[in-house]
């Protein structure tokens, strides 16, 4: 192997983390009947949901760097398939809210379970000293990423 920058290294090892973990969704999608974008809403609706965040259409805008019209077809795409649903917030009439379904919990269970568990398997070998800095490094990556710069760049 070359003798590379290890900052530049880390970063082409997250970019190889990232094109596999793409294509892994890609075909879980294809499996499911879902286009990956509509896989990559559900993730971020799973996570709403989880940390208890009112999810709405112009937030999973932000979230996927799609156009309103974009996510509203994808909205309704995952309203028929059953996995999503549209509800008017109680406190603002005008605010649409979004609520994954327990199917789409179960769905993406599946989705991250074989990848989750593959991941830990491999993360029970490393030091726990190692696993606390590299949270550490991909904390400031991830920082990083959700900066105006970032965003800018896309």
């Amino acid at each position: 192997m070359e003798d590379l920058d290890p900052r530049l290294h880390t970063v082409r090892l997250l970019r190889t983390i990232a094109a596999r973990l793409d294509l892994l969704d890609a075909r879980f999608a294809a499996e499911h009947d879902l286009h990956p974008t509509d896989l990559r809403a559900l993730i971020h609706l799973l996570e709403a949901r989880r940390t208890n965040y009112p999810a709405t259409p112009g937030w999973l805008c932000g979230r996927l760097g799609l156009n309103s019209a974009s996510v509203t077809a994808l909205v309704d795409r995952l309203v028929r398939a059953g996995l999503v649903t549209r509800s008017r917030d109680e406190h603002d009439r005008r605010r649409v809210l979004l609520s994954v379904r327990e199917r789409a919990v179960d769905l993406g269970g599946s989705a991250v379970d074989d990848t989750t568990r593959d991941a830990l398997d491999a993360l029970t070998r490393c030091d726990p000293a190692d696993l606390l800095a590299a949270r550490r490094v991909l904390h400031e990556i991830a920082r990083a990423m959700t900066g105006d710069r970032a965003t800018a760049r896309r």
